[in-house]
């Protein structure tokens, strides 16, 4: 099968209603490696970059109160900077560039997917005469 490790996806066909952070920016630790009170960062194992995660909001009106929050997992060689809050928000959106998904079973015996981007940013600001359309 040609399709092996993390698949590549965009950030419209996971969050097609955008998503909000809501949780802080967290290094991800090394359960292996770390030991006797010290913390060891976990390194990603195709890229070897370190792993940061951050708790975000599905904006799908949809969803179940337990599905909403998703944990997503940023290779970053730094600690990546949220976007600023927007005015009158109660949660930052956010986008994601460079993501990929894992398929696995979860303890519960139900398919999840682990969600690992390269790159938090500020979602981009349609303008009025694109807003809506299929891209070409």
């Amino acid at each position: 099968m040609a399709l092996q490790g993390p698949i590549p996806v965009t950030f419209a066909m996971v969050f097609p209603h955008g998503c909000y952070i809501v949780g802080e920016v967290e290094p991800v630790k090394d359960f292996d490696a770390s030991s006797n009170g010290r913390f060891v960062q976990a390194r990603d194992k195709q890229t070897a970059e370190l792993v940061w995660q951050v708790a975000v909001m599905d904006g799908d009106p949809t969803l179940k109160p337990a599905q909403k929050t998703v944990a997503v997992k940023i290779l970053a060689p730094v600690q990546p900077v949220p976007p600023q809050p927007m005015p009158g928000l109660p949660f930052t959106p956010v986008e994601f560039d460079g993501m990929s998904v894992t398929p696995y079973v979860n303890a519960a015996g139900r398919l999840a997917y682990s969600i690992k981007v390269h790159e938090m940013r500020a979602p981009r600001q349609s303008t009025p005469n694109t807003a809506g359309k299929d891209a070409a």
